[in-house]
């Protein structure tokens, strides 16, 4: 192969690629600053690299300097320039350097195709876990990448080509599947083991307790289930504040008589499990005891966030006022420990029923 000789502007890259080599092992692969330095670039659509623009040049300095893998595309061939971290990015490819971009991705180019159009017209475009069907080793494979087709100008504001920064995400992806299938065999057990205690609950107290205690008991391990629904279908250890209090409800507001408002924001398994007891045992009483037994009643539940404290409000309205229950279960109990040892409740009826009003430290909420 006949080599073409640098131009001036290569020369301290030259220079670099000299030091590389006296020292480091002559056994050793070469690099892509040396591959790019060798190959003839005379038999590409770019020609030898002393015709190269000065935008290129400097375009592929830096891409060559870069650990994050990158390839440039350059021209209307998108003849490809790349740096030893894409290497990881084309596996077993057939070589890409000096290749068009369309030929090296042909088997996605229906898919990334229009999206290095968008970048060669000069818009950006950055996407997160994209799906591919990719052929790296003479089978086709599914991938995610994570990346940005950016366009590179010249210096009059024309787009020359365009750069691919990228990373692979295809263990994430895969990981994120397997836990998936976990979660929902974790779920399943889950929900075998509260129906196996509700049944062994059934049989062992069913003659010993009052029939109301023993469905008192069951509706909390179904809420507890809900609770549990919620943090596993996000597949992690916390959940969406307004997804848990509209689920825990749900179940007790067949008319809609609950009306809720409030900030989003994201709280931590044991709160969402200690709210959902809560709020089933405040709907459980409104139900029984209060606004939601009555024809016209309502209950309005209002909660703020600041940079402090959490604040929650439950309103009942149009119900009967009810006579101050002298009683402690566990429900009551429940409801005066709030979120944990530092929350403050108050709890007081009015002519329209019960007004139960909690606030909580906000680290409460991740917790």
């Amino acid at each position: 192969m006949d080599h073409v000789a640098p131009d001036q502007d290569y020369e301290p890259l030259l220079g670099e690629l000299n030091r590389w080599s006296a020292s480091t092992d002559a056994a050793a692969a070469p690099t892509m600053r040396e591959r790019v330095m060798a190959f003839d670039w005379s038999t590409t659509p770019l020609g030898p690299r002393s015709t190269w623009p000065s935008e290129l040049r400097i375009s592929v300095r830096q891409m060559l300097d870069s650990g994050f893998p990158k390839a440039i595309a350059w021209g209307e061939e998108l003849t490809t320039i790349y740096n030893d971290a894409f290497r990881t990015i084309l596996g077993g490819k057939p070589e890409a350097l000096g290749r068009s971009f369309r030929d090296v991705w042909a088997e996605a180019w229906d898919e990334v195709g229009p999206i290095a159009e968008r970048a060669l017209a000069g818009t950006s475009t950055y996407i997160e876990d994209f799906p591919l069907t990719i052929d790296r080793t003479g089978q086709t494979e599914q991938a995610w990448f994570t990346f940005c087709y950016s366009p590179l100008r010249l210096a009059d504001g024309s787009v020359g080509g365009m750069l691919d920064t990228v990373v692979e995400t295809t263990g994430k992806m895969r990981a994120q599947a397997d836990l998936a299938v976990i979660n929902h065999e974790l779920g399943h057990r889950l929900k075998n083991t509260l129906a196996l205690v509700q049944a062994i609950a059934s049989q062992t107290l069913g003659d010993a307790t009052e029939p109301e205690a023993l469905d008192a008991f069951t509706d909390r391990l179904s809420t507890l289930g809900h609770a549990h629904d919620i943090l596993l279908r996000r597949e992690r250890v916390s959940a969406p504040l307004t997804d848990v209090i509209l689920a825990s409800l749900e179940p007790l507001d067949a008319g809609g008589r609950i009306l809720t408002r409030g900030p989003d924001r994201q709280i931590g398994s044991r709160t969402a499990v200690v709210l959902s007891l809560m709020l089933h045992e405040l709907a459980t009483n409104a139900i029984k005891y209060g606004a939601l037994g009555a024809a016209e009643g309502q209950v309005h539940l209002t909660w703020s966030i600041d940079d402090e404290r959490f604040r929650l409000r439950w309103e009942e309205k149009g119900g009967p006022k009810p006579e101050p229950c002298m009683r402690r279960g566990f429900g009551s109990r429940l409801l005066r420990l709030g979120l944990g040892g530092k929350s403050q409740v108050e709890q007081h009826f009015t002519d329209g029923g019960l007004v139960f009003e909690m606030t909580a430290p906000i680290g409460e909420l991740a917790t």
